[in-house]
Order: structure tokens, then C-alpha cells, then sequence
């Protein structure tokens, strides 16, 4: 059920070999629907003046997109991708190890994320005496980290190859350390820094991901 490193079997490079990126071939109405789902949490934080926890989404969601552009690119230079999502898991996938729904799910994980830390985000855990204990929004993103990392472990042992591993050296571990904790620490971090640097991250960051999407996609690169 559970699987943990790629195994560069042929089976696995056969359905790399076979993604379709962005085809509506398997396109269904429940992309609609995820959509709706997400515009409502957003505009429910926003009428709520919750700008904390969108701040939160928006800068987990701009890390996700800045990974799954360099891990396309990785793909076009070595021929695979660090991870891919296989046609047979989605109704559309926008770059080779990303579907829709995979997307729409990153884009409410950060919400996700920042909202299950406690009201005082300064709150140190174990504090005592001289040791001032563990930050909650370390401890949260390492949390989550974890979480995410082995339920893509799951996703990697499904029969249908939801996600798929082909290089033996990758897998939960590198997941985790490389790819979640920097996603839920951008959720947990930004939303409390000083606005100015606060905006800074989310412009450049987004700037980033625009720009790149710009040049990459017309030039047949992802």
C-alpha cells in the first residue's frame, strides 16, 4: 500500500512516458466544482478580514508552483521528473507532476495549515526556565511535513500510479526535508512578518511563477 523510494522500473518510466500534459481527454465536471470550493474558502476568509490565513495560502501555494516549474524543467533535461501524476488519477493535469486537484488542494493547505496553529502564533512548546522550547510554527510545518509526506508515500503505492516515482534515490525522505517543510514553512512564516517584507515575498514570489510560466510554456519547456 505504502510505498517509500522509486524503484526505476520500466513500468514506471513507461507511464511518465505516456502523460499528457494539459489534454481535456479526461476532463470531467468535478474540475468545476474543486474550483468553486476553493473561491469560496478565499472569499469567506476575505469577508471575515481574515487576511492572515490568505496571506498563508497564497504563500504555500506560490512555493508549490515555484517546485512543480523546476521539477517539469528536471523532467524536459533528464527525460523524468522528480514525481509525475499519471492520467489515469485526474481529469487534468497542468504540469507533468501536478494534476488539478493535487493544485486546488495546495492552494487550501496553507489555509489549512496557519488555522491549526494556536491563536498566540508566538507560542513556544516545552518552554522552560533557559530553554525557550519550540516555536509552534516550526513545530506545525514539521507536523504537516510529515503528514503530507507519507500520504504521497500512499499515493506512490496506488495501482493506478497517482504519483510516480522513478528515481530509487527519491522518495518519502527527500519529500519531506526538500519539498513539505519548505511549503509549511512560507504558511506558518509569512502571514507574520513586517508588511513590507511580508508583500515583498508574495510579489516576488508570484512574479517569479508568472514570469516563468510566460517563457517556459510557449517555449514547449514544461
Amino acid at each position: 500500500m505504502f510505498k517509500f523510494w522509486g524503484d526505476g522500473s520500466a513500468e514506471a518510466m513507461e507511464r511518465v512516458s505516456q502523460i499528457a500534459v494539459r489534454s481535456t481527454e479526461n476532463f470531467n465536471w468535478t474540475f468545476i466544482f474543486i474550483l468553486a470550493v476553493v473561491f469560496y474558502v478565499y472569499w469567506n476568509e476575505y469577508k471575515k478580514k481574515e487576511f492572515k490565513t490568505i496571506y498563508a495560502g497564497f504563500a504555500l501555494y506560490g512555493v508549490h508552483w515555484l517546485y512543480e516549474i523546476c521539477n517539469a524543467v528536471i523532467g524536459k533535461i533528464t527525460g523524468y521528473p522528480l514525481w509525475s501524476v499519471s492520467n489515469q488519477s485526474t481529469t487534468f493535469i497542468l504540469l507533468i507532476g501536478v494534476c488539478w486537484e493535487l493544485s486546488m488542494m495546495f492552494s487550501l493547505a496553507g489555509i489549512i495549515s496557519y488555522k491549526m496553529l494556536p491563536d498566540d502564533t508566538s507560542k513556544r512548546y516545552l518552554a522552560k526556565g533557559n530553554f525557550k522550547g519550540f516555536s509552534c510554527k516550526l513545530t506545525g510545518a514539521i507536523s504537516m511535513a510529515l503528514l503530507f509526506a507519507l500520504f504521497e508515500s500512499f499515493l506512490a503505492g496506488t495501482s493506478n500510479g497517482s504519483f510516480i516515482w522513478v528515481y530509487k534515490w527519491w522518495g518519502v525522505i527527500p519529500v519531506f526535508i526538500t519539498t513539505y517543510i519548505p511549503f509549511f514553512l512560507a504558511s506558518n512564516y509569512v502571514p507574520d512578518m513586517a508588511p513590507k517584507k511580508r508583500n515583498a515575498f508574495l510579489i516576488g514570489e508570484w512574479g517569479l511563477v508568472a514570469l516563468l510560466l510566460i517563457i517556459l510554456i510557449p517555449a514547449g519547456v514544461i
